[in-house]
């Protein structure tokens, strides 16, 4: 016997684009050449996962501020730095 596996259908989502966001719409979906709900979903996947990025890249950056041995290179390479840099 076989089954066919099937994901529960997800309600359709109705968008007022405006004039500049269905423009915007459809020359991605022009240059990627799918249509316009797939251009819509792409888009929100790909923002989803920069947010994402974004997010870890924040919490990355507050550990490393709270790390008192890591401020202290940082500090010492901005030294160097401004010693290679020579006289202004």
């Amino acid at each position: 016997m076989r089954y066919i596996w099937c994901m529960s259908a997800v309600p359709p989502l109705s968008l007022r684009l405006g004039r500049d966001g269905l423009r915007a719409l459809d020359e991605i979906a022009r240059r990627r050449g799918v249509s316009r709900a797939e251009a819509a979903r792409q888009a929100i996947a790909e923002t989803a996962e920069r947010e994402g990025r974004r997010k870890g890249l924040a919490a990355e950056a507050a550990a490393l501020a709270k790390n008192p041995a890591y401020l202290r290179e940082a500090r010492e390479v901005a030294a160097l730095m401004e010693q290679l840099r020579g006289p202004g």
